[in-house]
């Protein structure tokens, strides 16, 4: 009897020490926010765009109720105010909802508010907002407000926002001119020596107005589409410049963060005769400190097999196959070299060569610290070696345009 007594109190206890529903949160009163967009107003003000997902337009293919007409499946709102905190609470007054930011997959910066204001204010409000995650994907507006990016409709795509988030995943995989980023990779790389770090940036293409209307996504051409376009080098949070094609390429390279990209090199007289697709890579950075010198060493191994030829080429030969490789490695080799010499013009270490040297020689990088970003960087001797490998041709060995030029 006394074991069951015991046994009862201690259920009575647990169940009174039990939380149960007390942080219920009702879907019905949430309004789920996909993505946000942030400007700067005229007055210097800051105004908020919310993405919001309307829940039953998504699951039913955007077919509305009623006479079965098409209705979006977002809706947009949007605030102003003093600071970030203001201007979320501000929208309440528009909407019926409580805006939820847990499933905020994107934010979008404006280039305004990048380049005068920087990021430091709302990378601090997103950091402490308990809800906001820090592995929300982060990108900046190229030539554009963040408000016409955030409330353009997307095809195929349903949400906008996974639209853009699909994008930087695949054109980083696939091409190696961008680069997916979230807050924390943000926050980490202006926490770093000189408060350095790069942004992917997206572009408007076509009318903003239209790319609003439900009759954009009806065209099998839609006149208002957003494209992955450039990166956005930060300096202390602002931004500073753009990043395009092998400058942009290279900068990824050199961060080791290529999954795979297409290099064409001249062969037989023809300029791009020859395509070459990456199948792996490895970038590796070290330094060392020589008299007060610092010095950078970037050594690039990649492999990958031949795409395409616009020319015959015999590459059973292997004479043939070394002299590709050879051109390939000083295609990679120009590719790293621009990006290291943008970003020494920038005065922006964004490849995390201040902290190779902190690592490898710290006593000798606090007396470089202070000098780091003006004196020794854009003066700094970095020595590039590039090695390239050929490992597989495709289908077949012998060109099909061998057979056609016999002939």
């Amino acid at each position: 009897m006394k074991r069951k007594g015991l046994f009862l109190l201690l259920m009575m206890t647990m169940t009174v020490l039990l939380s149960s529903c007390w942080s219920k949160k009702e879907l019905t009163d949430l309004a789920i926010v996909s993505a946000m967009g942030v400007d700067k107003t005229k007055d210097g003000r800051y105004h908020l765009t919310f993405q919001v997902i309307n829940p039953g337009n998504v699951a039913g293919g955007m077919q509305g109720g009623g006479g079965g007409t098409q209705s979006p499946p977002v809706t947009i709102y949007s605030a102003s105010g003093d600071n970030l905190v203001e201007a979320s609470k501000r929208a309440s007054g528009r909407i019926s909802r409580r805006l939820y930011y847990a499933h905020t997959n994107l934010v979008v910066v404006g280039e305004k508010l990048a380049r005068e204001k920087g990021l430091n204010p709302l990378i601090d409000a997103i950091d402490r907002d308990p809800e906001f995650r820090i592995t929300t994907t982060l990108v900046i507006a190229n030539h554009s407000t963040a408000a016409d990016f955030v409330k353009t409709l997307t095809p195929v795509d349903k949400i906008p926002a996974n639209k853009v988030m699909k994008t930087l995943e695949f054109t980083q995989r696939k091409w190696g001119e961008n680069i997916k980023v979230s807050f924390q990779d943000v926050m980490e790389g202006l926490e770093s020596p000189g408060g350095e770090t790069i942004v992917s940036g997206f572009r408007m293409i076509g009318d903003h107005k239209q790319g609003q209307m439900l009759e954009n996504l009806q065209k099998s051409a839609p006149e208002s589409t957003l494209r992955a376009s450039g990166i956005a080098v930060l300096k202390e949070g602002k931004l500073v410049d753009w990043l395009y094609g092998e400058p942009a390429r290279g900068t990824v390279w050199i961060l080791d963060k290529i999954q795979g990209t297409d290099i064409n090199i001249d062969w037989g007289g023809k300029k791009q005769a020859i395509a070459y697709q990456t199948v792996r890579q490895k970038t590796n950075v070290s330094a060392q400190v020589k008299n007060g010198q610092p010095k950078i060493f970037v050594h690039t191994r990649v492999e990958g097999d031949i795409g395409e030829m616009e020319v015959p080429v015999d590459i059973t030969n292997l004479n043939v196959i070394t002299k590709m490789e050879k051109e390939l490695e000083k295609e990679i080799k120009k590719e790293l070299k621009k990006a290291i010499e943008q970003a020494q013009t920038n005065k922006t270490d964004v490849f995390g060569f201040g902290e190779a040297i902190h690592r490898a020689r710290p006593n000798e990088w606090k007396k470089l610290k202070s000098e780091w970003s003006d004196v020794y960087f854009p003066k700094l001797n970095v020595d590039i070696t590039v090695e390239a490998y050929i490992r597989r041709a495709g289908l077949r060995n012998k060109s099909f345009l061998s057979g056609v030029k016999e002939n």
